[in-house]
């Protein structure tokens, strides 16, 4: 196996990762500023206020992409197994 491969593994790991917490981290991003906007004006600092709906849009994603997330999973997998006989060879 070489730096070359290493790499290229590395990278393609990274990027799998980024792409499967990219639209939650996104959505909580969101959330998170309209609630803290919200919060600003009207000077209520509840931390329920700015946790419970996080936790409901986490879930409302993760309900939304969890196939795709999954499928991407397993192809990323079936692909990384498979090249294990190139890699040791």
């Amino acid at each position: 196996m070489t730096a070359e491969t290493v790499m290229s593994m590395s990278y393609q790991a990274m990027k799998i990762a980024l792409a499967m917490a990219g639209p939650a981290l996104l959505v909580m991003l969101a959330v998170g500023l309209i609630i803290s906007i919200f919060q600003a004006a009207t000077q209520i600092n509840e931390m329920t206020l700015s946790f419970i709906p996080k936790i409901l849009s986490m879930v409302l994603v993760l309900a939304l992409t969890g196939p795709w997330l999954i499928g991407l999973m397993v192809d990323y997998i079936r692909q990384l197994f498979g090249s294990i006989p190139t890699l040791i060879g």
